[in-house]
């Protein structure tokens, strides 16, 4: 390290500003981004830098803004790396459409390191290096150095950065609690996800994960990891499903098709868990990846879902067109006393549900006080009956009701709609019994079954 380096720099900790440490590392003729944040200079030959979400140090040269570390300088780096450090500032002009914090400011320099460039099928490039992203139903029309309104994908030089090579969530448990209650009975499915959303739900259960950069209070590290390597997770843990979820896939796609092309050669399916704040181009490039699609339906009120930050033609257009390009679909409703369990809207959920096909699984979950919504009452289980009554009398001939096992009768199983034969018993996520044979029919009377009964393709 130059002997200088130490009367020409000064190292400050700044967590209330923006200022960001980029580091480019060259190995070979590879050369690779990543955001560090720099803890301490200890002196001229040991530098320690770590990525740390929670703590930023600003970097400040008087005159050169970047410093050239000769190779084999200090311990904490191999001798064939070149390294150079360059000061980013990150500020109001600069790539911010919706504004982050000064707390956030760090998390987001972490996470625009770990980015490739968005899908040609989701990015239409206009004039003066503008783009228009169609990953989520926002349509975000953003500027060079600005970011969309899920804040983790971004115009730099009028390229769609998005979000690659890390989780922040990763988990492999039931299938059922995706939840998938026609694919796979009794199988896990390996899920992991990402930080963001398109939309802000007051009572989001996720909200750790999906309202990063948003709200000062969420937010957890990234853990960097490859594809490959969650296939190899998913294959140690005896999954038969990879999915996405904990935050909005969405926003996340060019990853999760990343993840899928490597996991459906292995055998595995493949789940996209969704707000369904979609677009055609967007699913158009998911389909050939993912198998199953799980879609939150809100409420039918488009006053509800502004204050989610989305609209409901949306999420409903998104459910048709789903159930037209042939994915498994399964929709959620999570029932909130006060907010959407109103029966004339329960009701309005069904006959559109229906409408589009009677074959859809319905799910009515129970809320439970969460994150910012913790006035409105739990829902019970006589509310889950009466919903799933409702779904039953618009002609749906499957619906569940979640979240409060034990507690509301025959609506946790599968029974064939023809012959009322139980197919699939269930206490929660436990399957005490599947009788649908493997080729998706009840044995009582072959009535075809629809779902993904076996992991043949």
């Amino acid at each position: 390290m130059q002997a200088d380096l130490r009367g020409r720099l000064e190292f400050l900790q700044c967590r209330d500003a923006a200022d960001v440490v980029e580091m480019s590392v060259r190995q070979g003729d590879c050369l690779e981004r990543k955001t560090v944040a720099l803890e301490r200079l200890d002196d001229a030959l040991g530098l320690v830098a770590r990525i740390d979400a929670d703590r930023l140090f600003g970097l400040l040269a008087a005159d050169d803004p970047s410093v050239l570390l000769k190779r084999g300088d200090g311990n904490l780096f191999d001798d064939h790396l070149n390294l150079r450090l360059i000061i980013l500032i990150t500020n109001k002009e600069q790539r911010i459409a919706m504004p982050l914090t000064a707390q956030s400011a760090p998390l987001a320099a972490v996470l625009d390191s770990m980015t490739i460039e968005g899908a040609p099928e989701v990015t239409e490039h206009l004039d003066g290096g503008a783009l228009k992203c169609y990953a989520c139903g926002h349509r975000c029309l953003i500027k060079e150095g600005k970011r969309g309104i899920c804040k983790v994908r971004f115009n730099e030089d009028g390229h769609l950065r998005v979000p690659a090579n890390y989780v922040a969530a990763l988990a492999c448990d039931p299938t059922e609690k995706k939840p998938f209650f026609h694919v796979l009975p009794g199988s896990d499915t390996l899920t992991f996800g990402m930080l963001g959303c398109d939309l802000h739900c007051a009572y989001c259960q996720n909200w750790l994960t999906s309202q990063a950069l948003r709200d000062d209070s969420a937010g957890t590290k990234p853990t960097i990891v490859s594809a490959e390597r969650l296939v190899t997770m998913a294959k140690a843990y005896g999954a038969s499903m990879v999915g996405s979820s904990y935050n909005e896939p969405l926003i996340t796609a060019e990853w999760a098709v990343e993840v899928f092309q490597k996991a459906r050669p292995e055998g595995f399916r493949t789940a996209f868990i969704s707000n369904g704040n979609a677009t055609p181009q967007v699913l158009d490039y998911l389909r050939p990846w993912t198998d199953c699609y799980k879609i939150d339906l809100k409420s039918m009120s488009d006053r509800n879902y502004r204050q989610l930050g989305g609209v409901v033609d949306n999420i409903l257009e998104t459910v048709k067109m789903v159930h037209e390009r042939g994915f498994w679909e399964e929709i959620v409703t999570l029932v909130i006393p006060g907010f959407n369990d109103s029966e004339d809207e329960l009701r309005r959920a069904a006959d559109f549900i229906a409408s589009v096909s009677p074959d859809i699984p319905w799910h009515v979950t129970a809320f439970h006080q969460d994150y910012r919504m913790t006035e409105n009452s739990n829902t019970t289980a006589e509310q889950l009956i009466r919903a799933c009554e409702i779904g039953r009398e618009a002609g749906l001939n499957y619906i569940y009701a979640g979240n409060l096992p034990g507690r509301v009768g025959r609506w946790e199983n599968t029974y064939c709609p023809a012959c009322d034969q139980l197919l699939v018993e269930r206490y929660g996520y436990l399957i005490r019994q599947v009788n649908v044979t493997l080729d998706g029919q009840c044995p009582g009377c072959a009535t075809v079954i629809p779902g993904i009964w076996n992991s043949r393709r």
